[in-house]
């Protein structure tokens, strides 16, 4: 329960994070992209730092969450974020979400419970054992070069896609290397093991790049592009990294119909809710105040 109640806070934090900084990202000019002065204009917008503040809050919620629970549990439970932060902006701003809205609220709930239900992720162990990172570490720099590669080729939507699924990977890998420095702190070496561990050092560094990939994808592509590749990416690789490096364990054989099901579910209910101006960062339409 205490790792559920953290991926949830961090979803929270997260979600209301992208939003912030999806408007502090369309004022760069298209010039800036892929460049660090990128970073050097968004350093000047407020909205930019309230978002870079609830990554780190959202940060240390995650820490908490993977250290209490598998990874497969934990990360998957981010798909909420785009809902929760919808809802908590609707409240905040008084106003009534249309119905389709509503219904990709739904469907986004109703496909991670049907995921989690048919997947029961479990087991595992919470540390990598022998130089199984190394295999890794190599296919994703790989997946990573190959997705950058191919979004410097295009413009719009389809860079904006590719980055965010970068992003995600770079999240999904940053969550992983999380997992693994946290167990050295609860393995008996205690903060020393910690400090010690490259784990800790790469999980920055994944973190800065991941952040780094988000505010292009953010900049090139709209929130609808961007949104579903980045929540199901995260969910997807964080599950694959859970099974291959920590061994946890996924339902298979005939289970695997409900699970697509479910990302069709979340898939449709993240495009629905991306289109939203609540998600982009803006008021919505005149509605009828809630009483």
């Amino acid at each position: 329960m205490i790792s559920v109640l953290f991926a949830v806070l961090t979803a929270l934090s997260n979600g209301t994070a992208s939003v912030l900084q999806r408007r502090a990202a369309r004022t760069v000019p298209e010039s800036e992209a892929m460049r660090l002065s990128l970073i050097g204009h968004l350093l000047g917008q407020r909205l930019w730092l309230a978002g870079i503040g609830l990554v780190v809050v959202a940060a240390v919620c995650q820490a908490v969450a993977l250290a209490t629970g598998p990874i497969a549990v934990v990360q998957p439970i981010f798909v909420i974020e785009l809902p929760a932060t919808l809802l908590m902006a609707a409240f905040v701003m008084r106003v009534r979400l249309p119905r389709r809205v509503w219904y990709a609220v739904v469907a986004v709930t109703v496909g991670l419970a049907l995921g989690m239900a048919s997947a029961a992720p479990g087991g595992g162990s919470t540390s990598v054992q022998g130089a199984a990172w190394v295999p890794a570490l190599i296919l994703t720099g790989l997946f990573e070069a190959a997705l950058i590669a191919a979004a410097l080729k295009s413009r719009g939507n389809t860079r904006g896609a590719l980055l965010g699924l970068a992003a995600a990977c770079g999240y999904a890998l940053t969550a992983a290397l999380m997992k693994d420095a946290m167990a050295r702190l609860e393995g008996g070496g205690g903060a020393v093991a910690l400090m010690t561990s490259w784990q800790l050092y790469a999980t920055a560094a994944a973190g800065v790049g991941a952040l780094f990939l988000l505010q292009n994808a953010l900049q090139a592509g709209t929130l609808v592009a961007v949104q579903p590749m980045l929540t199901l990416g995260d969910a997807l690789i964080s599950v694959a990294y859970g099974v291959t490096l920590f061994g946890e364990e996924l339902r298979t054989g005939w289970w695997v119909l409900p699970e697509l099901v479910a990302l069709v579910l979340i898939a449709a209910g993240c495009v629905e809710l991306a289109r939203s101006p609540l998600a982009a960062g803006n008021a919505a339409p005149p509605t009828r105040r809630v009483r």
